[in-house]
């Protein structure tokens, strides 16, 4: 379920966390080189002048000392044995000192390089890295056209980018873990921001009817092959289980076969249909079921309506007859997931036309890419309440936000 998204936030997560990782890597190995070579340089330098001063210092004594001699033969006085042997080793001790110097300054080098190393690791982040437009501009870019092609909302799209991007520019990080976790946590927070909806508690108002005696009364709203006859079998199956009664309303008198198929789901669950003939009046029909749930102390209306295109103005005429009659606690509308920006759409309609208090969408186990559940909630501003996952009655669940983003994210 929903592999594709879950494949393209993961992916992003990998690319910007290795091509931030790869420059911050390479800006380091730099740095670190120009740093090495400057620091030889300086600890050099200052060793070979004090070497020549003092290699200019002996010149000049052995010079006097030449000199002296010199004079001393012309005076009679011939150099001594020890003053030619200082003189004859000059040359020799200059070299040496030379080399030892140079060789202290390689092994403090060699040290200092040694120690840089073992402070920096693999990668280098001993400068902290700061994140910048340039850094994820390309990748952001790739993830807004992946998530366009995978049915999500153009408007949903820029939101999670938009929100991705502040989350993400000019954060400070460290190590190679932290690009990944930051990132992660801002598409996180960007997927709870979209499917983050405040609705009405359906739970909450079945407790307030069992009170009251007034039952909830819930119109289902859609086009033909979304699987609403379907869905409307599946919450009374899933109410039943939490200990409510409920009764169906057969309110699609318009399509021939439509009282047939909702009267065979209830028959089978054992649950109480109010219905007319074919062609009769869809709203005295949902009227007809309010009272039998009166009657009887029944908590749950579940009221059926033909399924139309948006564009059908009569049929949406009807619709809105039926909620002028029986005045609905709440219109849900039912969606297949796997239509994407289609489904969209036509909640945008039935919206319009009616107003929408919910969503369920169908099929969501078949529903690889995921783009009708990530985007139909945010455009209309009404929250997913279910979600249809198989064929079988009992296939059905409640919409958690922090469910889906797990699907996704993990």
């Amino acid at each position: 379920m929903f592999e594709s998204l879950k494949k393209k936030f993961t992916g992003t997560i990998g690319k910007i966390s290795d091509k931030i990782t790869e420059e911050e890597k390479l800006e380091a190995s730099e740095t670190k080189s120009s740093e090495t070579i400057g620091e030889s340089k300086n600890l050099k330098e200052p060793i070979k002048e004090e070497s020549t001063d003092k290699t200019e210092e002996k010149v000049s004594e052995s010079e006097k000392e030449t000199k002296s001699g010199f004079m001393g033969f012309l005076r009679g006085k011939p150099k001594t044995s020890e003053q030619d042997k200082d003189n004859s080793s000059l040359s020799s001790e200059t070299e040496s000192e030379l080399e030892k110097s140079e060789d202290v300054v390689d092994a403090e080098t060699a040290e200092a390089t040694e120690d840089e190393s073992e402070n920096s690791g693999i990668f280098s982040f001993v400068r902290h890295k700061t994140i910048s437009d340039k850094d994820i501009d390309d990748i952001l870019f790739e993830l807004e056209m992946a998530l366009l092609e995978g049915d999500v909302a153009m408007e949903v799209a820029e939101k999670i980018i938009i929100s991705v991007r502040e989350d993400l520019v000019g954060r400070k990080i460290k190590r190679r873990n932290d690009v990944a976790d930051f990132t992660r946590e801002a598409l996180k927070k960007a997927i709870e921001n979209i499917l983050d909806i405040e609705g009405r508690d359906i739970n909450g108002l079945l407790e307030e009817a069992k009170k009251t005696g007034e039952p909830l009364k819930i119109m289902f709203v859609g086009i033909n092959g979304t699987g609403k006859t379907t869905t409307i079998a599946k919450i009374s199956t899933y109410y039943i289980e939490k200990g409510y009664t409920p009764v169906i309303a057969a309110s699609d008198t318009f399509r021939a076969g439509a009282i047939e198929q909702i009267s065979h789901h209830a028959d089978k669950l054992g649950v109480k249909i109010i219905k007319h003939k074919k062609g009769a009046d869809p709203a005295a029909v949902a009227f007809d079921a309010v009272e039998h749930a009166k009657a009887k102390g029944k908590e749950l209306v579940l009221v059926d309506t033909a399924g139309r295109m948006q564009t059908n103005v009569n049929l949406m005429d009807e619709m809105k007859k039926i909620k002028r009659v029986i005045k609905p606690d709440l219109i849900i509308y039912v969606g297949d997931a796997l239509t994407g920006n289609d489904s969209v759409e036509q909640a945008q309609k039935f919206d319009d036309a009616v107003g929408i208090d919910g969503i369920i969408l169908t099929k969501a186990d078949a529903d690889a890419k995921g783009g009708a559940a990530l985007s139909i909630g945010y455009v209309i501003q009404k929250p997913i309440l279910f979600l249809g996952t198989g064929q079988s009655y009992s296939d059905i669940m409640e919409f958690k936000p922090e469910w889906m983003v797990e699907q996704i994210i993990g």
